[in-house]
């Protein structure tokens, strides 16, 4: 076998034992121990099939002892289809997504509901959390272009520690308009982190228009913030975390460099404030 065949068989094997370990374990490899969260926040994709809402529930039931909130995502809507993944590095990833199957939400909806937890969805609430009183405030899912931010638009309360954005979908006119309103943090998901991700690199998309520098983790956000990295943020900027989330496409069954999470926040006070620690 000449050098050239022996780099090529070199390479193919490296690329399925990668894609066996994306598939196998990484995509697998939960963190979920006891962490008795104060308050538990759902940002949606909870489902992928028309049958899935009885088995999400009972997954979700030891979560449910604990005070939660939540927004939809669009594999909340419609089931996922196959796409092109080369699609996802181009503006028209998003094609097709409103013609397939649509899936039980009223269903999802009252579930989570009946187990206590509050649906965000367009909507201010009000939660006393560990003794602290926090605004929340929700949209739908950004993705399908179903947020309507203004129907809740409106000043963060001074009287509480801290005013929460949630939303599915980090797109920038939504946590644009929820920081300006002066929430302290905003809460998403949607990315996966970006699903496959580069060692050392890190995500190579963020399926919205964030910046992958912040498709998973904390970062900080500011009105216009764009792709500015957050070690130039204002004093005033707001604190924003990215779940990489627990799940992968049905078609999509993979996940590299970007392990499963679900993510334990810590707020300490400060000058009479809330702020991530």
């Amino acid at each position: 076998m000449n050098s050239l065949l022996k780099t090529l068989s070199g390479l193919a094997a490296v690329g399925a034992a990668g894609i066996g370990y994306a598939s196998l374990i990484e995509r697998n490899a939960f963190a979920l121990p006891a962490l008795q969260p104060d308050l538990v926040v759902d940002t949606g994709d909870n489902i992928a099939h028309r049958d899935s809402v009885p088995a999400l529930l009972e997954a979700m039931e030891p979560l449910m002892e604990f005070p939660g909130v939540f927004v939809l995502g669009s594999n909340d809507y419609f089931a996922p289809t196959l796409k092109n993944p080369a699609l996802y590095l181009t503006p028209w990833h998003r094609r097709g997504t409103g013609t397939s199957t649509r899936l039980p939400t009223d269903d999802l909806v009252k579930g989570l509901m009946a187990g206590g937890w509050e649906d965000l969805t367009h909507q201010r609430a009000y939660l006393t959390v560990a003794g602290s009183e926090l605004e929340l405030v929700g949209v739908d899912d950004a993705h399908l272009d179903y947020d309507r931010y203004a129907e809740v638009a409106g000043p963060a309360d001074p009287s509480v520690a801290l005013t929460v954005g949630v939303t599915h979908a980090p797109y920038q006119r939504v946590l644009d308009a929820m920081t300006a309103d002066g929430a302290g943090l905003v809460i998403a998901g949607h990315t996966h982190g970006g699903q496959l991700a580069l060692p050392f690199y890190g995500a190579l998309v963020t399926n919205c228009d964030l910046d992958t520098s912040r498709a998973k983790g904390v970062s900080r956000w500011w009105p216009g913030a764009d792709r500015t990295p957050s070690t130039f943020a204002p004093d005033d900027a707001a604190w924003m975390h990215v779940s990489a989330g627990l799940g992968t496409s049905p078609y999509a069954p993979v996940r590299f460099a970007c392990r499963p999470e679900a993510t334990l926040l810590t707020l300490t006070p400060r000058d009479d404030s809330l702020t991530l620690r």
